[in-house]
């Protein structure tokens, strides 16, 4: 599960983006006034959400947003998204690699584009972290590794594996963006591990455990140049020639 930390010294702001994130990505995440505040949690976060000038600051001196995220950047690889009213900083966020500099009042849906895009990026670093998931009340690691494929089942998820299948609450495109990597949207209702393939055809997909899978036709070229890239990056088999598509 990713991690999200939010911060800015005005209250209703903090809230607003929390709202909006947990209706995004179905996260909840964590809240901060002060970038001291931040810096001091011992938590990890793989997105930081900051606000760049803070009411405490003092007149004349640099924006203790800006310091923070200089800090953050010196120790950690992870999101970094400005929500500010200052145009003036624009160029030094491009020095802590922020990901995006949205200006308040932010636009609702660039706001949400952002975090989805975040939630990517950010889930491609965490991949190869296990899955945290929840079900039948208990909470479960997943290692990334042991995961054959997700299937929808209404608003749940199937997540078939190595020790078993879980049954949840999730959306696949929230669990595409998890895992990341190493994992193809065969259809809508599965996502498929490209280690797992044992074999495919045009309209399904066959999996080492067995179970055969959906292969929506018009993603059938882009499975193979996928699955093609997959195998020349992971494992020995060396330069295949590609499947005409």
């Amino acid at each position: 599960m990713l991690k999200i930390a939010v911060c800015d010294d005005e209250e209703w702001i903090r809230e607003h983006l929390k709202t909006v994130i947990y209706r995004e990505l179905h996260i909840t995440a964590d809240l901060y006034a002060t970038g001291a505040a931040l810096l001091a949690a011992e938590d990890v976060y793989d997105i930081y959400i900051l606000d760049i000038c803070f009411k405490e600051d003092a007149p004349g001196s640099r924006p203790d947003g800006m310091e923070t995220a200089k800090k953050l950047r010196a120790r950690t690889d992870a999101v970094l998204i400005f929500i500010t009213a200052l145009k003036d900083y624009v160029y030094e966020a491009y020095d802590v690699e922020a990901f995006q500099y949205l200006l308040k009042p932010v636009d609702e849906k660039k706001l949400a584009e952002t975090l989805q895009k975040a939630a990517v990026k950010a889930g491609k670093k965490q991949a190869s972290a296990p899955l945290l998931i929840r079900a039948n009340g208990r909470n479960f690691n997943i290692p990334v590794e042991d995961i054959f494929y997700g299937e929808n089942d209404g608003r749940k998820i199937i997540l078939h594996t190595k020790s078993g299948s879980y049954t949840y609450y999730e959306k696949m495109e929230l669990l595409e963006q998890k895992l990341g990597d190493g994992f193809f949207r065969s259809h809508r209702g599965f996502l498929v591990s490209l280690k797992e393939v044992a074999g495919y055809d045009r309209i399904s997909i066959t999996l080492k455990c067995g179970d055969t899978v959906f292969l929506a036709k018009q993603k059938y070229g882009d499975f193979v140049e996928a699955y093609m890239d997959y195998l020349t990056k992971e494992t020995n088999y060396g330069v295949w020639d590609r499947e005409e598509k």
